[in-house]
């Protein structure tokens, strides 16, 4: 009886350990997923982060050429009215009412 439950204990012990062994194997594999995992979110964070910053640079780079493109409208308009008054004044000037 005695070496039977010896025997019933370490073939216990042996399934125990068996089993313990899986599990720090599915344990490490889960480690080793969760690693990989970390490392593809840090290189996503890295790249949004350089998202962000360039879209702040397009966003700045936008407002400029808005600007620029307002201020080129404005300079447009001013010689159009440059212009209409020229032409008044030429057509003035080749008006017969001036001619001697």
């Amino acid at each position: 009886g005695h070496e039977q439950l010896l025997k019933m204990m370490e073939e216990r012990m042996m399934d125990v350990e068996q089993k313990l062994r899986l599990v720090k194997r599915l344990l490490q594999d889960k480690v080793n997923q969760l690693k990989e995992q970390l490392s593809k979110n840090m290189k996503a964070d890295v790249m949004v982060k350089d998202l962000y910053v360039e879209n702040a640079q397009l966003l700045k780079a936008l407002e400029v050429t808005e600007q620029r493109q307002k201020t080129a409208e404005r300079k447009n308009y001013l010689l159009e009215e440059k212009i209409a008054n020229l032409n008044r004044i030429v057509k003035n000037l080749a008006s017969p009412s001036f001619s001697p």
